[in-house]
């Protein structure tokens, strides 16, 4: 069997996951049944100079720096080498693709079979979550010109905060405002949070039904949830996600009167303000890099700036878990998650460090010992669970595709 036969082969059975982002595209080509992948990609730094795609499968690794003007182009291209290591994309074996849909407002809080009209619709949502919708319908556009054969799912970062209580999802202004304008908490990484707390009741082999759960998805964009008996209860983003903790380059709360002070004091426009907000504060805003682990030399090198920006997050993070304690009554597990949570030592000993007295202990060497997969990183006399869950989004979002085939 030749090369390309056996890559086409692999792919056979498969969904095709897609995260159409900002600024990139990440898909990976998933057996729902095992969680496999024969094939995995990255298309980044869309719209600069000198992009990137790099494809990963079993005949080897495929890289290429190349300008990639848009979305559109990026997906043309995996398209392309595709077909170069295997066969055309439509005659791979894929059954199913499914799309990771940032905001689905009201409308969508279920995986939903994608069709013209729910394409619209989830362009009109864009207002709510303009860095991502709109590459979002970029990518349900093109993937469904190329596949037009195939069933394709959205699967929505806000479906899991569905079940938020009135109480956690409402804010308090103008009730009619509100209600004309749909505003209300919305969260987001709703499927990575909805899939960790579950892997980290399986690794405790306790009935989620049972527990009561903080989960802290932590990376270039970071969130936390309030999950009681596998029902979330309360999240850290709201109507859009802009809210909640500090993020590479997002803002997370802050006064609502700075807005109205940058208006009139700074002359900024409300477009200068969304930007400013969303893609230039944060961690980027505070010291200039919005990766972590540059943070983490900055502040290694004595850079007063670099450690500021650490110190706001650790607090900004500590005080999300101190409400949540409160909120839930008790917690039986935190769980660490997301590119940060999973690989950043200092933080997860920094945010829950003095709370012996509730019960979480972190033991040292199990959180330094640069393990990977799921793990436990409490001392055996902490009361309370502290777990690592890599988050698996993609197995998530390809298991509800799968459904509709």
């Amino acid at each position: 069997m030749s090369e390309a036969s056996r890559a086409t082969d692999a792919t056979q059975g498969s969904v095709l996951v897609i995260n159409s982002g900002s600024s990139s595209i990440k898909f990976q080509f998933v057996h729902p049944a095992d969680g496999s992948t024969p094939a995995s990609g990255l298309i980044e730094r869309i719209g600069e100079p000198e992009g990137r795609i790099v494809f990963h499968h079993s005949g080897g690794d495929i890289e290429r720096t190349l300008e990639i003007p848009d979305h559109r182009a990026g997906l043309k291209m995996l398209s392309d080498i595709v077909a170069e290591v295997g066969s055309p994309l439509d005659e791979s074996g894929i059954i199913a693709v499914g799309h990771r849909i940032v905001h689905g407002g009201k409308v969508f809080y279920e995986p939903t079979l994608i069709d013209d009209e729910v394409v619209r619709e989830i362009d009109r949502l864009s207002s709510l979550a303009p860095l991502h919708n709109p590459p979002n319908v970029l990518g349900l556009e093109v993937a469904r010109e190329e596949l037009p054969d195939v069933p394709h799912v959205g699967v929505f970062d806000t479906a899991f905060f569905h079940t938020l209580p009135a109480a956690a999802a409402t804010y308090a202004i103008d009730r009619d405002v509100t209600r004309e304008h749909d505003i209300r908490r919305y969260g987001f990484h709703g499927t990575s949070h909805e899939y960790v707390s579950g892997r980290a009741a399986a690794f405790l082999d306790r009935d989620p039904a049972e527990l009561k759960q903080i989960v802290l998805h932590l990376g270039n964009g970071a969130s936390a949830s309030a999950i009681d008996g596998g029902t979330a209860i309360d999240t850290s983003m709201g109507l859009t996600p802009l809210e909640g903790l500090v993020m590479g380059t997002r803002s997370g709360d802050i006064d609502p009167g700075i807005v109205f002070h940058l208006r009139r004091s700074a002359g900024l426009h409300v477009d200068e303000i969304d930007n400013l907000l969303n893609r230039k504060s944060g961690l980027l805003g505070l010291s200039g890099v919005n990766d972590f682990r540059a943070l983490r030399e900055l502040v290694e090198k004595g850079d007063d700036d670099a450690k500021l920006a650490y110190d706001v997050y650790v607090h900004r993070l500590r005080r999300y878990i101190g409400a949540y304690l409160v909120e839930l009554g008790g917690v039986d597990v935190v769980t660490f998650t997301g590119g940060v949570g999973e690989n950043n030592v200092d933080v997860r000993r920094d945010s829950l460090a003095g709370l012996e007295r509730l019960g979480i202990e972190v033991d040292a060497a199990r959180n330094e010992n640069g393990a990977r997969g799921e793990r436990r990183i409490s001392s055996d006399g902490s009361s309370v669970e502290v777990l690592v869950i890599p988050t698996n989004e993609e197995l998530a979002i390809a298991r509800a595709a799968a459904k509709f085939v």
